[in-house]
């Protein structure tokens, strides 16, 4: 089970909410004893930012340098679906699932509150998995 911490998940929501209509997108790093740190906003560079995301280029590699340094690794990449009520990944997130190994949190904001939902996406096999987690205070 993995955990993240609260302050982290509002932080997601509002980064969500000011990127609306389009999609938002990060990373969660999280450190060497399996708590997490810190989010890493990235910006959304994509030619369709209202259906899509894709990361600066430039952000990304900052915030994964800035991991390294912190000896953090990733945990989860972010991104949200303004439209959706109760997200789930996109057949272009299936496709873009570039991190097996990392869990992918969707924010799904047509609610009357946002929700997060977190998944295992498995490029190679055009195929997700929805993972539990859970949110802590520390």
């Amino acid at each position: 089970m993995i955990t993240i911490r609260s302050d982290l998940v509002n932080e997601i929501f509002a980064h969500a909410v000011e990127t609306a209509p389009g999609e938002c997108c990060g990373l969660v790093g999280v450190a060497g004893d399996g708590r997490t740190q810190r989010l890493y906003r990235l910006r959304n560079v994509a030619p369709a930012p209202l259906i899509s995301y894709e990361a600066a280029p430039e952000e990304l590699f900052a915030a994964q340098r800035l991991m390294r340094e912190r000896e953090e690794q990733l945990l989860a990449i972010y991104h949200s679906h303004p439209r959706a009520a109760e997200p789930m990944p996109s057949d272009t997130d299936v496709r873009l699932a570039y991190y097996p190994e990392t869990i992918y949190f969707i924010v799904g904001l047509a609610g009357a509150a946002p929700v997060l939902r977190a998944f295992r996406i498995l490029e190679k096999d055009q195929a997700w998995n929805e993972v539990e987690y859970e949110i802590t205070d520390e």
